[in-house]
C-alpha cells in the first residue's frame, strides 16, 4: 500500500510517500524557521499563510521524487491534530481536495501517533510487534510525555509535562541567552565546550515521586520546566556578566538541566515498568546530550534503544504516512479526516 502523507500541524509543510508502512519512497519538508525567527517563535497566521503557498509544490515534489503517478497512490493520510488549528486546516483542505480529485480515501492521523511511527522508519529497527512493549520518551516543541506502547494503537500515558514542553523550554532559554530561534539547536551549539556543572539549575518535581496528579499520574514521572526558566532569568539578573564571560557554561548548564529532567523520569519509568525496549521520538530527540544519557540508561537496564532517525525527529510527513500504514497493517484501520482537532489526545488502551 502506497500512502501519501501530509503534515501541516505547525511550521513545517511536508509531504511524503511511504510504502507498506515503513519504506520511505520520498520525503519533502519545507521549513518555516526563517519566517518565524524574527519573532522568536511560531506566529500562527504566518504559518498558515506559508502552508497555503507551499502545499501544492511540496505535495507534487513528494509524488515526483517517489517515482510514482498520482493514480498509483492507495490513500492519503493527513495530520488532523493536535496542532495549530489554522495550520491543520490547510493540510486537511489540501488532502480532501486531492482525495476527491483522485478518488482516494483520506485518513486522519494523530500527530503524536505519527511521532511514534517515526522510530520504525529506521531500516534497522525491528517490526513493531517484535519491539513492543516499548517505553517511549516523546519530546518535541509542543509535547513532552512518557508512555508505554504495547502495540500499534495501544498506549498508556505514564507522565507528561505540567507546563511547557522541553522544546518550548529550550526556545525560551535560548531567548534569554540571546541565542536566537529555534532554541534547541542554538543552545546545543552554544554549549559546546561549556561546563554543565557551572550552575545547578532545578530539575522540576525532582522529589515528587509517589505523589499523584488529578488524573492519577505519578508526579515523579511528570515534567515541569517553568521553574527552570525562572531560575535562568534570575541568575542572569543577579550575574549579568556571565552572559558575556561564561556564555558556553550557562548554555551547557541549562541544557544539562533540561536533559537531566528527562533522563530522571525515564530512569524511574524503567524501574517501574521493567521495559526491555526504550525509545525516544520528537525533535528534541536529536540532542546529543539526551541521546548519550538514554544510551547510558539503556545499557544500565539492559534495554534495547530505538532512536528515531535524525531526518524524521522533527515534524515530517513520512511519519504521518507510516502511522496510517502501520495501523492498516495491524488491522485497525484509520479514521476519516473529518475535521481539525487542535487538542486531539493520544487515546490510551
Amino acid at each position: 500500500m502506497r500512502i501519501l502523507g501530509i503534515e501541516s500541524s505547525c511550521d513545517e509543510t511536508a509531504a511524503a510517500v511511504v510504502q507498506a508502512g515503513r519504506d520511505v519512497l520520498s520525503s519533502v519538508v519545507h521549513s518555516q524557521i526563517a519566517s518565524h525567527r524574527p519573532w522568536g517563535g511560531v506566529v500562527p497566521e504566518i504559518a498558515s499563510r506559508e502552508h497555503v503557498g507551499q502545499f501544492p509544490a511540496v505535495a507534487a515534489a513528494a509524488v515526483a521524487q517517489a517515482g510514482v503517478r498520482w493514480a498509483d497512490l492507495d490513500a492519503i493520510a493527513v495530520t488532523h491534530g493536535p496542532g495549530l488549528v489554522s495550520s491543520l486546516l490547510i493540510g486537511l483542505s489540501g488532502a480532501r481536495a486531492l482525495g476527491q480529485a483522485l478518488g482516494k480515501p483520506v485518513w486522519g492521523v494523530n500527530h503524536l501517533e505519527a511521532h511514534l511511527a517515526g522510530m520504525f522508519l529506521d531500516p534497522a529497527a525491528p517490526e513493531p510487534a517484535a519491539a513492543c512493549p516499548v517505553l517511549v520518551l516523546m519530546v518535541s516543541g509542543g509535547h513532552s510525555c512518557l508512555l508505554e506502547m504495547f502495540a500499534v494503537g495501544h498506549y498508556r500515558i505514564l507522565g507528561q509535562t505540567l507546563d511547557d514542553a522541553a522544546g518550548e523550554c529550550l526556545d525560551k532559554g535560548a531567548s534569554l541567552l540571546g541565542l536566537g530561534y529555534p532554541g534547541g539547536p542554538a543552545i546545543e551549539r552554544a554549549a559546546r565546550g561549556g561546563d554543565p556543572a557551572f550552575v545547578k539549575f532545578p530539575r522540576g518535581l525532582e522529589h515528587a515521586k509517589g505523589r499523584r496528579t488529578d488524573n492519577g499520574l505519578d508526579l515523579g514521572m511528570c515534567f515541569s520546566f517553568s521553574g527552570l526558566k525562572t531560575a535562568l532569568l534570575y541568575h542572569l539578573k543577579k550575574h549579568p556578566a556571565d552572559l558575556a564571560q561564561r556564555a558556553a557554561d550557562l548554555a551547557a548548564a541549562y541544557q544539562e538541566a533540561v536533559m537531566d529532567s528527562l533522563a530522571l523520569r525515564v530512569e524511574r519509568a524503567l524501574q517501574a515498568t521493567g521495559a526491555r525496549t526504550l525509545a525516544c521520538v520528537g525533535g528534541v530527540a536529536k540532542n546529543a546530550v539526551l541521546r548519550a544519557k538514554l544510551e547510558a540508561l539503556a545499557a544500565r537496564f539492559q534495554a534495547r534503544l530505538l532512536l528515531t532517525p535524525m531526518a524524521y525527529c522533527t515534524d515530517n510527513a513520512a511519519m504521518v504516512a507510516a502511522a496510517a500504514g502501520l495501523r492498516e497493517r495491524a488491522g485497525l484501520g484509520n479514521p476519516p479526516a473529518l475535521e481539525a482537532d487542535p487538542s486531539l489526545p493520544l487515546v490510551e488502551d
